[in-house]
C-alpha cells in the first residue's frame, strides 16, 4: 500500500481517503496546513495510485469491495502503531471513511465527510448504479483516458472545479492512474455494490462532519437526510463551492477540519 505523510507523528493523527481517480496527493495542498498540528497519512487506495496486488494468482476483484478495503486501511493502521485517529474522507473516500466509522469505530475519534453519502437505500437503485458504472467501467477501459478525464469533468457537480486556476495541474495527477485499474475499482466499490448504510446512522456515536458544497444540490440534500438521522452529526454547507471543497477553497477547508479536531484524541504511534 502506498501512502504520503507529513508532520510529526507524536502529533494527533489524521488518515485522509481520496476519491474516485485521486491519489494519495489528493489533499497535500490542505495537508501543508495541516500538518502543523496533526501528523498526516494519505493513502492510495486499491486501483489508484501506486498500491498494487502483488500476487496475480489471486482472485484480484474480491480484494476491492469496500468490506476488503476497510479491512487493509485497518490493518496499515494496526502496521503504523495508530490505535486512534480522525478520519477525512472525500467522495467515493467519504463512503468508505462512513463505512469505516461504523465498523471500526473504536479506530477513530472524529469523522470528516466531503461530499459523501451513506449509498443507496434500495435494491433497486443500487442495481440501476451498479449497471451504470459497468458501462462507464467499460468506457473507461476502452477510451482515450485524458478524453474520458475531460469528459467526466464536465458534469455539473464540477463546474466551478474547471474554472479553479489549477484544473489543469489536477487534471495531469489524475493521469497518473492505470485506466485498467480505475474501472476495476469502480466494479467493485461501486455505489451500486455497497450496502446501504443509512439504517446504521441513527447507531452511530462517533462525531461527524459533513461537509457539501452550497452549489452541489443534491449532496446538500443527502447530507441533510444524513444529519437528521445521526445525532453526533453536524452539517457544513459551503459557500461558492461544488463537489470538490477541499480543491476549490483549501483554507476554508482546512478551517473546518481545524475547528471539528480540535478535540483531544488519544493515540500510539
Amino acid at each position: 500500500m502506498s501512502y504520503y505523510s507529513e508532520g510529526d507523528p507524536c502529533h494527533p493523527t489524521i488518515l485522509f481517503l481520496h476519491g474516485f481517480m485521486g491519489d494519495c496527493f489528493e489533499f497535500k495542498q490542505a495537508i501543508a496546513i495541516l500538518s502543523k498540528q496533526f501528523y498526516c497519512v494519505a493513502i492510495d487506495l486499491l486501483g489508484h495510485g501506486q498500491t498494487r496486488i502483488i500476487d496475480s494468482r489471486i482472485d484480484q476483484d474480491n480484494y476491492y469491495t469496500i468490506q476488503s478495503t476497510a479491512n487493509f486501511v485497518i490493518k496499515f493502521l494496526d502496521l503504523l502503531h495508530v490505535n486512534r485517529c480522525f478520519l477525512v474522507g472525500y467522495s467515493m473516500g467519504g463512503r468508505l471513511a462512513l463505512y469505516l466509522t461504523i465498523h471500526f469505530p473504536q479506530y477513530f475519534c472524529r469523522t470528516t465527510l466531503e461530499s459523501a453519502s451513506a449509498g443507496l437505500q434500495t435494491a433497486q437503485e443500487r442495481g440501476d448504479r451498479l449497471d451504470k458504472d459497468q458501462l462507464l467501467a467499460a468506457k473507461l477501459e476502452a477510451s482515450d483516458f485524458r478524453l474520458f478525464l475531460e469528459n467526466w469533468y464536465q458534469q455539473p457537480i464540477f463546474a466551478t472545479l474547471r474554472s479553479h486556476p489549477n484544473f489543469a495541474q489536477m487534471l495531469e495527477q489524475r493521469l497518473n492512474n492505470s485506466p485498467t485499474l480505475l474501472a476495476k475499482s469502480l466494479r467493485n466499490l461501486s455505489t451500486g455494490m455497497q450496502p446501504s448504510l443509512w439504517e446504521k446512522l441513527p447507531q452511530n456515536q462517533i462525531p461527524l462532519l459533513l461537509l457539501t458544497g452550497e452549489l452541489d444540490p443534491k449532496f446538500v440534500q443527502i447530507n441533510r437526510q444524513m444529519q437528521q438521522l445521526c445525532k453526533y452529526s453536524q452539517l457544513e454547507v459551503i459557500p461558492s463551492c461544488g463537489h470538490n471543497i477541499h480543491f476549490e477553497n483549501s483554507d476554508l477547508f482546512v478551517e473546518k477540519i481545524k475547528a471539528f479536531c480540535s478535540y483531544s484524541c488519544r493515540q500510539s504511534g
